[in-house]
């Protein structure tokens, strides 16, 4: 079994495990991406994503949900998305999993400009990533913002010829999402 297989499984087991032990869980989140082509121009967002974060260590994952996507121009655009470039029935989830690579106190409220390192998965291929992220924490949550281009042959997302103008060769993502405090209900 490969580990994108199993990134999904320990990610819920460690939601479910996150009230007990301190761990901070995704209460809501918005992730969307735009690519840019010169004759397209195709956006989708999803707010389905599930994920943990461990104040004490800095540690995170972050799985979302590839058929979940939606507000494609057109059905036909969201079926070739899912079916012809992100083969979401054989890779159904894209994942984030690593640290902040920051010291910072999560405990504390303020504003962090911090870089979030881990392995990016998505179509299947992992790649090590940093990215620059916002977190505002709060006595409510900790509200992470961050925005990202994705090079989608460095995930093995192949563009045949023919539509090469429609579909952009790097694809721009956005992601806002809240953890809440362990115990909250839900």
């Amino acid at each position: 079994m490969r580990l994108y297989h199993i990134l999904p499984l320990l990610l819920v087991a460690t939601a479910l495990s996150a009230q007990d032990s301190g761990k901070w869980r995704l209460k809501r989140s918005l992730v969307s991406f735009a690519s840019e082509a010169p004759l397209e121009r195709i956006s989708a967002e999803n707010q389905r994503s599930t994920g943990v974060l461990d104040v004490a260590t800095r540690a995170f994952a972050f799985q979302i949900p590839i058929v979940e996507f939606e507000g494609f121009n057109a059905p036909l655009q969201r079926e070739h998305f899912n079916e012809n470039y992100m083969v979401s029935r054989t890779f159904p989830h894209a994942t984030f999993s690593g640290r902040i690579i920051e010291s910072v106190d999560l405990a504390v409220p303020g504003t962090h400009n911090v870089r979030a390192k881990g392995d990016l998965a998505i179509h299947g291929v992992k790649r090590e990533r940093i990215i620059p992220c916002k977190l505002v924490v709060t006595e409510d949550g900790i509200r992470v913002t961050t925005t990202f281009d994705v090079a989608v042959d460095e995930h093995e997302i192949r563009i045949p010829r023919v539509v090469q103008q429609k579909v952009a060769a790097v694809v721009n993502v956005k992601v806002d999402a809240l953890f809440e405090p362990p115990g909250t209900a839900p």
